[in-house]
């Protein structure tokens, strides 16, 4: 499926901050921060980008923080307090 086509049934733009410990220094965190199209509230991509993450991966997972917005909504319409007159 295209991405608009996704984004017309429903699958957002969703970022992902994964903090995880350095291997090599567990008490210090790194940040990770991925974009992909994802459908709320199940998020399955990016589930299965951290199963991905936990089997592969040495950085042991801290914390995952999850953001995501509509691409595709209806145009809103609203009043300004500014007049342009255009000649």
């Amino acid at each position: 499926m295209s991405e608009f086509g996704q984004q017309l049934a429903g699958y957002r733009l969703t970022t992902a901050e994964i903090l995880y410990h350095m291997p090599d220094h567990p008490d210090l965190l790194q940040s990770f921060v991925w974009q992909t199209l994802d459908l709320a509230p199940d998020y399955p991509r990016i589930r299965k980008f951290l199963d991905f993450w936990e089997r592969e991966i040495e950085g042991r997972l801290h914390s995952v923080r999850i953001a995501g917005g509509d691409l595709i909504k209806p145009a809103s319409v609203g009043h300004r307090d500014t007049v342009v007159t255009l000649h």
